[in-house]
């Protein structure tokens, strides 16, 4: 059969996992069978080499001038993601390829580049969550939610930072070739089976830093530590010892959320941990997060991650 040609796109200053991860994933499930097989290159403009932001140079294969037909695209991202998005001659060709490719991707910052192309106008789209704020600004049309490890809206996706790359991919070799072909991928690489697309890239769990308020943090770790207590608004603001107006500004002020829907974030996110990495039944995970019923979890799990609690759980690895 003829190959499935894909081609990533690099530039100078590119990230190094960024190209490795979408590579390598192709790469093993050829070895693993794939039919048919991916035709992966990496094109520069000029093909010139690329001088990773590691200092670790790759040598391009293709001239990204001359590349005619291709089925997918995969922009990377880096530290020049800003330098290539401002190169006509890059972005100019990223569209053009784009024109008659089956699919159209980036990785983290990779995202700008296809903005700069006219490639996100009035879709939704992702990025490493640090660099979110700078893309709606610089490109309005794009409806960035930097919150999902990997977004599709229609023939365009897009993926946060790294490693999210790496479920992109898995992702694209499950709607080529099945479920179980990318489960072995994924065994091979020693990583998830799949993290769903809307599992989010940060959590209380690893964001930082801290509320920088006292009441604030203590209220948060409260509910870290209680999430199936009394977490009502009138609660905490009675444990940081204010009005619940003050807790509902100083919350406002010092997370950019009010206390009701941080409540609700954190016991989801508590409540995904539990999925992941416990044999709780639904209904314990829900009791011990705060939700009346499973039901309830359930509904509010798929409105913030894309998928249910079960779901979730199934794609897991735990170790």
């Amino acid at each position: 059969m003829v190959p499935h040609r894909v081609v990533v796109v690099g530039y100078d200053n590119a990230e190094l996992v960024d190209i490795a991860c979408v590579t390598t994933a192709f790469g093993l499930a050829n070895r693993l069978g794939a039919d048919p097989t991916y035709r992966v290159v990496l094109a520069t403009i000029g093909g010139t080499a690329v001088r990773c932001e590691t200092g670790l140079t790759l040598q391009a294969q293709a001239r990204l001038e001359t590349i005619r037909r291709v089925d997918t695209v995969i922009v990377s991202g880096g530290a020049g993601h800003q330098a290539a998005a401002r190169d006509a001659n890059l972005v100019r060709h990223v569209r053009r390829l784009a024109t008659g490719a089956q699919r159209v991707a980036s990785v983290c910052t990779g995202a700008t580049v296809l903005a700069a192309a006219h490639l996100l106008d009035g879709k939704r789209a992702t990025t490493h969550w640090l660099y979110a704020a700078e893309l709606e600004r610089s490109y309005p049309d794009v409806l960035v939610d930097p919150s999902p490890i990997f977004v599709r809206d229609g023939a365009v996706a897009t993926s946060g930072g790294v490693t999210a790359s790496l479920d992109l991919t898995l992702a694209f070799i499950e709607e080529n070739h099945g479920a179980e072909l990318a489960r072995w991928v994924a065994m091979g690489m020693v990583t998830y089976l799949q993290r769903p697309g809307n599992q989010a890239q940060m959590s209380m769990f690893t964001a930082a830093p801290r509320p920088d308020h006292a009441g604030v943090r203590t209220v948060t770790d409260y509910v870290v530590a209680h999430p199936d207590a009394d977490l009502s608004v009138t609660a905490l603001a009675a444990r940081a010892g204010v009005s619940p107006r003050q807790l509902t500004r100083l919350f406002r002020e010092h997370t950019g959320e009010s206390p009701a829907n941080a409540v609700r974030r954190m016991r989801l996110e508590i409540a995904a941990r539990l999925a992941a990495t416990t044999d709780l039944q639904l209904s314990q995970i829900a009791r011990r997060c705060g939700f009346s019923s499973a039901e309830t979890l359930r509904q509010a799990f798929a409105t913030r991650f894309g998928v249910s609690p079960r779901t979730f759980r199934d794609t897991q690895v735990r170790t």
